[in-house]
């Protein structure tokens, strides 16, 4: 007998046993119809007497993804998560969950309200909640710690981190592992304890176990997650709500919980991890001002993939293709850079098995000198020496070397894919990946199409990117892309900042303040002064040490601040030499202290240029850098080089470490308001006439003069805008 009407089938399986299958494709999501299906559903087979047990589980192989984040913004309808799996675990009849696929947020919770939890041995367990900008708040901050102690519920829940099943099991969450089929292996398992005592499976009435330490814990841990947090509310709720699970009754510990969840669920900061949660998926359907979209570009097969180059860049590219599955042909011409490189991935791929407790995967790597070794792969990787002449010279050689049709991709930061896509017969099969350092690590992936960049050519990229895990963004061809693109006056405003009376120090605290984890001056001693300035040199902005006053820092008819290049001709790189806009105790120490050097420095410089130094505050230093970054990035949106402000927030959370819970830089203007951010650049570009890029971009002036849409309706203005340019 079934019964299929509702999104819980229910169905009497092994003749005692009612089985509930969640049905709510793709992740079995508790929407408002499920909720229902399931209150039924357990009231149904509670009622039935020949049932003797029941078993929750979901279709498809996927237990349950947790809340429907859709219904989020709505008023909520449908029976309420609470009392439902208060009901389950309250049951007289034993309840088991049998966890296939995932079991995540509102999914374990409901899990933790039954009384055993069967997992197959490829499930995953977690509470995210907190990286949506809230806590679990179906007595999941209340469960968890009396089921599996304080430590480990803290752990969890601040970090919303997942689990294998092995390890769910070693913490106590889940009672039993299987290879076989869960659900079987449940309702076997749930006739085998038909009729005991329920007594002791209950988890809310358990004593949440405390250790000796309670006090001096809660506090270490505080400090940690506040650290860590930087200025996110929601993990240093889930502190509290998991304290008040070890020291309040369950009920009065319930209603702690939905306290903090109140004041989160109507947050700014959730709002923002949402959006990013969402835009997330947004910039995977990708379309391109000729049209092409994602649905109609079949990405082609890559089965070999090949990398030239092997520094820094080319090693972390090789590892992230290697952990892809794909067979890797690397090539360095320098003998002794190939040794190094062989070494250094090596010990990558190892270091990276051993953390997800997986066999290295040394053997899908082959090296080469001779570039003539990657005649039969699929797809190339270049990843040389940022220089053009130099890049050129490898393209000409791929394009001879190179079955017709494979992929040539450019792993670069700033320069035209098109140049490079012009020098090979095929400009077509030319798509710029560019990485964000380390490789192998940083989730990001811009995909840069050129004019020319066929579909298909972009579609294999961004699905490539994927695979390795990355976040990857179609972006048009411009100087500095998108992420770097709008870096520039970001940088620019730091150092005129210096000039005009602040110091490395302030502005950094600043910028960690709202959520960065490194400001600007500790990144750039980290990424190394030197790099910026070959760039600089390279575009003919360096001057040798010049004459005092307002013309030596001009350049190009606008406003130029040479202080990173009198660092560099100082041989103060950064970290690796020891000594950059900080100072530390020797060369490759990552400790940044405050340099007294420095700081006589800018005096000095200061006086030299006539430069009366004023007292700067964290809101001066917040608006300049901040708001110039944002208009770039509304300009960006005006050229058609990302397709909408989801794309942009996108590229800056998760390659320039701007805090998510601030959503992103367009989605943070809109939450300021665009017109104090008009207002505020309007401000300062009267303030700083010789700065051209303070001028407010026309797209913002129109957002602003139409009511300010609210971003996701942003896409239509710009439409309108671009037909009129």
């Amino acid at each position: 007998m079934c019964d299929k009407g509702s999104m819980a089938q229910y169905t009497r399986v092994s003749g005692f046993v009612g089985l509930i299958t969640l049905q709510n494709p793709p992740v079995n999501a508790l929407s408002a119809a499920v909720r229902q299906g399931i209150v039924d559903m357990v009231e149904r087979a509670l009622s039935d007497p020949i049932v003797k047990s029941v078993v929750i589980c979901g279709q498809n192989g996927n237990f349950c993804g947790g809340a429907d984040i859709k219904e989020f913004g709505t008023n909520m309808s449908g029976p309420p998560l609470v009392p439902m799996i208060d009901a389950i675990e309250a049951a007289n009849k034993p309840v088991v969950a049998a966890i296939e696929g995932s079991a995540l947020g509102g999914g374990l919770e409901l899990a933790l309200g039954c009384h055993y939890r069967i997992a197959h041995s490829k499930a995953r367990l977690g509470l995210p909640e907190v990286t949506l900008g809230l806590l679990p708040a179906a007595g999941g901050t209340q469960r968890l710690p009396r089921l599996v102690g304080v430590p480990a519920a803290l752990n969890l829940i601040t970090t919303g981190r997942h689990v294998t099943a092995a390890q769910a099991l070693q913490l106590g969450i889940v009672d039993q592992v299987t290879d076989h089929n869960a659900v079987d292996v449940a309702v076997t398992f749930s006739l085998s304890v038909a009729g005991q005592s329920l007594d002791a499976r209950r988890i809310s009435t358990y004593l949440c176990p405390l250790p000796s330490d309670f006090d001096a814990l809660f506090e270490g841990v505080m400090q940690k997650v506040r650290q860590s947090a930087r200025g996110a509310i929601a993990p240093v709720a889930c502190v509290q709500a998991v304290r008040a699970a070890a020291t309040l009754p369950y009920t009065k510990g319930m209603e702690r919980e939905q306290e903090l969840m109140a004041t989160l669920f109507t947050s700014g900061q959730a709002r923002a991890q949402q959006y990013c949660f969402f835009a997330q998926r947004a910039v995977g359907r990708w379309r391109m001002p000729s049209g092409a979209r994602w649905e109609t570009s079949k990405p082609r097969p890559v089965h070999k993939a090949a990398v030239i180059g092997l520094g820094t860049m080319g090693r972390g590219i090789t590892v992230a293709l290697a952990q892809t599955g794909l067979s890797v042909v690397a090539v360095e011409t320098q003998e002794k850079q190939l040794m190094e490189a062989k070494q250094a991935v090596s010990g990558m791929l190892e270091r990276g098995a051993k953390r997800h407790g997986v066999v290295p995967t040394l053997d899908r790597i082959s090296y080469s000198q001779n570039i003539q070794a990657i005649a039969e792969v699929d797809l190339v990787i270049e990843a040389v020496f940022e220089d053009m002449a130099l890049k050129t010279e490898v393209f000409q050689q791929l394009s001879a070397v190179c079955k017709p049709g494979t992929l040539l991709c450019t792993n670069t930061s700033a320069l035209d894919v098109d140049k490079l896509a012009s020098e090979t017969p095929n400009p077509e099969l030319v798509v710029g990946m560019h990485f964000f350092a380390p490789a192998h690590v940083m989730k990001l992936l811009e995909v840069v199409y050129g004019p020319r960049s066929s579909p298909q050519a972009v579609a294999t990229a961004m699905q490539l990117g994927k695979k390795m895990g990355k976040v990857s963004v179609a972006v048009g061809n411009c100087r500095g892309f998108v992420g770097n693109r709008m870096l520039m006056p970001y940088l620019q405003q730091a150092f005129f900042l210096l000039e005009e009376g602040a110091t490395p120090e302030l502005v950094d605290q600043a910028l960690e303040e709202f959520g960065f984890p490194m400001g600007v001056f500790r990144m750039s001693d980290l990424s190394g002064l030197d790099i910026g300035w070959r760039v600089r040199k390279r575009d003919e902005l360096v001057e040798p040490d010049m004459a005092s006053g307002k013309s030596a820092r001009i350049r190009q008819g606008s406003r130029y601040s040479p202080l990173g290049d009198l660092l560099c001709e100082q041989g103060r790189f950064g970290q690796k030499t020891g000594r950059g806009w900080y100072q530390y105790d020797k060369p490759g120490s990552r400790v940044a202290r405050s340099d007294p050097w420095l700081h006589s420095f800018l005096v000095e410089y200061r006086a030299r240029h006539g430069l009366v130094p004023r007292s700067i505050d964290h809101q001066e230093v917040l608006e300049r850098c901040l708001y110039a970054l944002i208009n770039e990035g509304f300009r960006i949106l005006e050229d058609g080089i990302a397709a909408g402000p989801e794309d942009i927030d996108v590229i800056y959370v998760f390659g320039y470490g701007w805090p998510r819970h601030r959503g992103g830089p367009m989605f943070y203007a809109g939450m300021v308001g665009l017109a104090k951010v008009l207002e505020r650049l309007e401000h300062y570009q009267q303030a700083h006439p010789d700065v051209p890029y303070l001028q407010p971009c026309s797209l913002l002036r129109r957002l602003v003069a139409g009511g300010s849409p609210p971003i996701h309706r942003w896409r239509e203005v710009i439409k309108k805008h671009q037909s009129q340019l």
